[in-house]
């Protein structure tokens, strides 16, 4: 059966609505009166804050769902205010009342009906009716389809059902007492609502449980206790002074939840009855369930037609499963169906309860009118706060100083570390192990090779680039000497190698680079071979694991290790008890002091005050005498545990484990210093690559434009010089012969110039050897190819082993000097010029600081 249709039928309440009450001046001038002019403008904060808090109460609340929260948040602000103006402020018929403050609410059910009292108690009562109100509406508005929509709906209805059982409890027969009110603030209303809203958060649990498919009988057990709930708020309802208050809408709604819900359970309830083939009782259970649900239907008026539509569709499947078990049972199973009357009482399971809302209205932590004290009464209760904070900060003192010797004393009898050593439960300093995690994280020791092989292979991509670079412009050579000897002197343009000297002296440079990066890379290679085993450590997971352990020795002498262990740990129990009965002392002092308000004691006190304070303080005596036998039974367990665990250290050779975790703790410390080093050196390797093959790409595509534009001067000169040899070409003064245009010599040499000009190449974004996106235009084909005039340096290796920079210009090609190998002047970051790229593949951040222990590769 699906519920999708029938789980939004639920019932929320309205709020109370209020007429207009000018707390500000009532307060105000009951303030300058009792108190003075000068108390009354100190509190004008608090004041306007009170008056902001019932101006925003009185606006009609806003229907939309987000709107619920801050009216919750606000009911909650002003019932704490309530509760710190209600006794400073004698708002009551029975006492000398603040002048002209009157409260009027109306019925939240009939809205014609209200009442008004100078009563405070009918303002928090009314406060407490709304906060109840705003809570069912936030679980109304909640989506239960999901499971997120359906545990807030189940926890708003919940503290529904707490604020009405706190109205219940604390203000309505209050309020009641102290003039007429409305019948939705009765003890008998305030406790219907209380039902209604467990009701529906039991019924959000049915839902859940109804989801997850859980068995039929725990899903009549929830079933059933929706339907108590309900038949609660029924009762309630048909009882006085609500049988004649509610509209008949509501007493249907919640008289056919009942019955559905009882049904709900004889249902499931019948499913677990088939499948262990008590058909008989199935037959009657679902005729009890029929049968309720028939009886509420007769008398269901005005409820809503999704909820007829769930009923209907249960009241179906019911008459279905009893068909077929009656059928079953005539043929099959012959089984005398029972009595209604002789079956036990379906067993139900409450699963909601309402939320306490103690917690949640206390206004001790608010600070309104707190100077409203006279001043003698404030001096009296400053020198009694006094001595409780001597007291307080004595007692905490001697709970804190008991709770250092047992960290110092257990650190030095290394307690309890040797016993976790001992039960293979081992513990790393707190430092050393998050750095040895984060190694792990990273890939640890193992993961070096598939850096390395990064390395390797963008080591190739570069090689292979700069090889394809060369043999283009050999190509290109080659073919021009050709054609120099096939023409001889006609063949009048520029010698290839003239033209590419600087493009070939920067191929060279690039070739050393590499080559001398090749041999930095083979430094971390042979490094991390050397180092391997040293940090094999870093690659137990825990690594806990690698940590020697404490064992039993060889050969007992009198079999009881076993007992020295027990006692010690018995007494390491004991002293924890006793540090947890610290806490819970100094705990205790703490909320002592925090309930301990004397104020209205004090300011009623006709007698002496220093026998009102020495009464008061003794309240103290009993929770300082607990303390000082806490730190007597203290001192007497560690002197019994000092000489446990002399004995304990005997027998297990404590020492010498002692020495052997102290290596293994440096040992792991060593790895991880020599991992970090290795793993920077790699990432700087890789960034270098990376770099260097944008700079070869860069130079790759000026050679292929370079030779793009020869083979098209070739072109040219070669027709040229056939019209020469056919007579077709003729100087001015007869003679034939090639002239070359100096003109468009010219333009070449320009667009060369700009070809050449250096360009800051961001590091590319993947090992791709296409054209940059900002490529240099093609210069027109009638043009010769000038000289590259502009030659730009490669950082170059020197004969120590220190690469240098001969032109690190802003303006330089690519952004990175070359690759120095280990540490050293890798690279210059903050000269890696901004671009569109993102970064490259390779280019690995370190998860750790530099070092600072030195250069692996200094000047051999």
């Amino acid at each position: 059966m699906s519920y999708a249709t029938a789980v939004n039928v639920m019932l929320a309440v309205q709020e109370k609505k209020t007429a207009a009450a000018d707390l500000y001046r009532s307060l105000r001038q009951y303030i300058a009166v009792t108190y003075g002019e000068r108390e009354a403008q100190a509190a004008e904060d608090d004041l306007d804050a009170v008056r902001q808090l019932r101006l925003d109460l009185e606006k009609p609340p806003d229907a939309a769902a987000s709107s619920t929260g801050p009216r919750r948040d606000l009911l909650l602000s002003y019932y704490r205010a309530l509760s710190l103006i209600e006794p400073r402020f004698p708002i009551s018929p029975d006492r000398a009342h603040v002048h002209s403050l009157t409260f009027t609410w109306f019925d939240a059910f009939k809205p014609s009906k209200k009442a008004s009292q100078q009563s405070i108690h009918l303002e928090k009562a009314a406060v407490l009716f709304n906060l109840g109100a705003v809570y069912s509406q936030i679980a109304l508005s909640a989506d239960r389809a999901d499971a997120a929509g359906l545990r807030q709906a189940c926890n708003a209805f919940q503290s529904a059902a707490g604020a009405f059982a706190y109205l219940k409890d604390n203000a309505a027969a209050r309020a009641t007492a102290a003039g007429a009110t409305t019948v939705d603030l009765s003890v008998e209303c305030a406790g219907m609502l209380e039902k209604l809203m467990l009701a529906q958060a039991q019924e959000c649990f049915f839902e859940k449980v109804i989801g997850d498919a859980k068995p039929p009988v725990i899903c009549s057990k929830v079933a059933r206790q929706v339907g108590l709930y309900y038949e609660e708020t029924y009762a309630a309802l048909n009882a006085p002074p609500l049988n004649q208050h509610f509209d008949r809408t509501w007493i249907s709604h919640v008289q056919l939840k009942a019955a559905q819900y009882y049904a709900e359970a004889c249902y499931r309830y019948s499913m677990d009855l088939h499948e262990s083939e008590e058909i008989a009782e199935e037959i009657t259970r679902l005729k009890i369930g029929i049968s309720a649900i028939a009886d509420a239907k007769k008398s269901a008026r005005g409820v809503a037609q999704p909820l007829l539509d769930a009923v209907n569709r249960l009241e179906t499947d019911m008459n279905r499963n009893l068909e077929r078990a009656m059928k079953e049972n005539n043929r099959v199973y012959l089984m005398r169906v029972p009595e209604a009357s002789s079956l036990a009482a379906l067993p139900a399971a409450p699963l909601v309860r309402p939320t306490p809302m103690a917690d949640v209205l206390d206004a001790s932590k608010e600070r309104l009118f707190s100077r409203l004290v006279p001043d003698s009464s404030t001096r009296a209760l400053s020198k009694y706060t006094d001595m409780v904070d001597n007291i307080i900060r004595t007692q905490a003192e001697k709970l804190q100083q008991g709770s250092e010797i047992t960290r110092v004393k257990l650190k030095e009898m290394d307690l309890p570390d040797s016993i976790l050593a001992l039960e293979g439960n081992f513990n790393l300093p707190s430092d050393l192990k998050e750095d040895a995690e984060a190694v792990q994280i990273s890939g640890g020791p193992s993961g070096l090779e598939a850096e390395l092989q990064q390395l390797r292979d963008l080591r190739r991509v570069n090689q292979e680039l700069l090889v394809q670079t060369e043999e283009l412009l050999q190509k290109e050579a080659t073919e021009d000497a050709q054609f120099r000897t096939q023409f001889g002197t006609r063949w009048t343009r520029p010698q290839s190698s003239t033209l590419t000297k600087n493009l070939q002296d920067r191929l060279n440079k690039f070739a050393a680079n590499l080559k001398q990066a090749a041999d930095s890379d083979a430094r971390i290679e042979r490094t991390v071979r050397d180092n391997f085993d040293l940090m094999a450590i870093l690659d137990h997971r825990p690594i806990e694991s690698a940590l020697p352990s404490l064992a039993r020795p060889i050969m007992s002498l009198d079999g009881n290790e076993d007992a020295i262990v027990g006692a010690l740990k018995l007494s390491l129990r004991q002293l924890e008890n006793l540090g947890a009965q610290r806490a819970g002392l100094e705990d205790m002092l703490k909320e002592m002091k925090r309930k301990d308000d004397i104020l209205p004691k004090l300011m009623a006190n006709t007698g002496s005050q220093e026998d009102l304070f020495r009464k008061e303080i003794s309240k103290y005596d009993q929770i300082c005498e607990e303390i000082a036998q806490n730190i007597v039974a203290q001192e007497q367990l560690l002197l019994q545990i000092q000489a446990q665990n002399d004995e304990f250290s005997a027998v297990f050779n404590l020492e010498d484990y002692k020495v052997a975790r102290e290596k293994c703790y440096k040992q792991i410390s060593a790895a991880i210093a020599k991992y970090r080093e290795i793993k920077e050196n790699i990432n700087e390797g890789l960034k270098f690559y990376v770099t260097l093959q944008d700079a070869i790409t860069n130079i790759k595509q000026q050679c292929s434009d370079f030779v793009m534009t020869r083979n098209i001067q070739c072109r040219d000169m070669i027709e040229d010089v056939q019209r020469q040899l056919a007579g077709l070409n003729f100087k001015s003064d007869g003679k034939m012969g090639y002239n070359y245009p100096s003109a468009e010599q010219s333009n070449l040499q320009r667009i060369a110039s700009q070809q050449a000009e250096p360009q800051s190449v961001p590091p590319h974004p993947a090992m791709t050897h296409h054209r940059p996106p900002r490529e240099q235009p093609r210069p027109e084909y009638s043009h010769p190819y000038p000289t590259y005039a502009t030659p730009q340096q490669a950082p170059y290796y020197s004969p120590s082993g220190q690469f240098h920079h001969p032109q690190l210009q802003s303006n330089q090609e690519y952004g990175q000097p070359a690759y120095p190998g280990w540490r050293g002047p890798y690279y210059n970051a903050h000269q890696q010029q901004s671009g569109s790229h993102p970064p490259p593949p390779y280019t690995i951040p370190s998860p750790y600081p530099p070092s600072h222990q030195g250069n692996y590769y200094r000047p051999q």
